[in-house]
């Protein structure tokens, strides 16, 4: 019997089982750093977008981080309760969310420097391959923009 019909079906032969994989052990990987910092990967990835933005409206802020508000609106939230950010409306526009950093917010920057650095060591790759995984992955990110 022909198997190749079913091909297209085998976990090996899929693009999105290792990128699902790679994103899980790395997000396994932040976990004791970010621990730390009592932060999720979520909200890190948050106060990074704070720590460059510093005030930025929740609409943008989604399409950034590729989240819903759904996802969202509970990672603002904690973060708000820890202090790092503050969520208000916008004075122009009531229907328009701003979120901005605080003054903990950007001190938390500090602590959080060091997280790359101890990072950087654990996919194992060369600078080169490292560049162009990340050249690679940001296309397919891009392509889901259209």
């Amino acid at each position: 019997m022909n198997d190749s019909k079913y091909d297209g079906l085998k976990l090996e032969n899929q693009l999105c089982f290792p990128l699902y994989a790679c994103s899980r052990e790395v997000i396994k990987q932040y976990r004791p750093f970010l621990e730390e910092l009592d932060l999720t990967y979520t909200q890190y990835i948050t106060m990074m977008v704070f720590w460059e933005e510093k005030k930025i409206n929740v609409k943008d802020l989604g399409k950034k981080l590729f989240l819903d508000s759904g996802t969202l609106t509970p990672v603002l939230k904690s973060l708000e309760t820890k202090g790092y950010v503050k969520r208000y409306r916008s004075k122009e526009d009531e229907r328009v969310l701003l979120v901005e950093i605080t003054k903990a917010g950007d001190n938390l920057k500090e602590k959080a420097v060091e997280v790359p650095v101890k990072m950087a060591g654990c996919a194992k790759l060369e600078p080169g391959e490292a560049m162009e995984l990340h050249r690679l992955l940001t296309k397919v990110l891009k392509g889901f923009e259209d």
